[in-house]
This record gives structure tokens, C-alpha cells and sequence, in this order.
């Protein structure tokens, strides 16, 4: 069951860290047209808070990752990551005010079916 844990932690270490790139690319602004300022401009982003938070998550993820790997089998505890892809969905739509449309809800419908017959045995 602890397994499991770990799972789930890194599910959500993954989520948030796509949510505070999110959040940083959104307060640094616009990319800029220049071949030479967007590469200034990405390898700034590498000072902002929340894209380091967001290294940091990823890094945790990793962690969790490999500590569930020591526990479970990879063909039953990957379509669990699935999970993920619901849960940026939802977190984005609350945070971000993105859209939330009925084939976005669907895909996410399907997604679960996968992960649930996915993850079996």
C-alpha cells in the first residue's frame, strides 16, 4: 500500500511542477521575436521562483518514482501517471481559467477507463 504512496506523490509533484511553469511563464510575459533574446529570455526563467520550484518538484518526482519502481511493476504502476493528465486538466481550468470543453471531458473519461483496466493485474 505504501507503494501506492508513492505513486500518488509523484502524480502530484508531476502536476504541480507543470502548473508552476505555468505560473512563472505567465508572470515573466511575452517571448520575444529576437532568435537571441529567447534564449536570454529562457535561460533567465531558469532564476524564477516558480520555475525552480517546478525543477524541484520534478526532481521529487523522480525520487518517489524510483522508490515506487522498487515496489511495484512498471506495467502496473505507469498508467496510473494517466492521473495526471486529469488533474492538470482540472487544476488548470480552476487556476488559469482555462476551458473546459466536452471533448476535453471525454478524452479525461477515456483516460480513466485506460488507467483502470491499464493498471490491472
Amino acid at each position: 500500500m505504501r507503494s501506492y504512496l508513492f505513486v500518488l506523490c509523484t502524480i502530484l509533484f508531476t502536476v504541480y511542477s507543470q502548473l508552476a511553469i505555468k505560473w512563472g511563464m505567465l508572470k515573466a510575459g511575452a517571448m520575444p521575436e529576437n532568435s537571441v533574446d529567447r534564449i536570454w529570455f529562457l535561460v533567465s526563467q531558469l532564476l524564477n521562483p516558480w520555475i525552480l520550484s517546478s525543477l524541484v518538484s520534478a526532481f521529487l518526482a523522480l525520487i518517489t518514482w524510483m522508490v515506487a519502481m522498487t515496489k511495484l511493476e512498471l506495467s502496473h504502476a505507469y498508467p496510473f501517471m494517466s492521473l495526471a493528465f486529469v488533474l492538470v486538466l482540472f487544476f488548470s481550468h480552476a487556476v488559469f481559467n482555462e476551458m473546459l470543453t466536452a471533448p476535453k471531458l471525454v478524452g479525461v473519461l477515456f483516460i480513466v477507463i485506460g488507467m483502470a483496466i491499464g493498471s490491472q493485474g
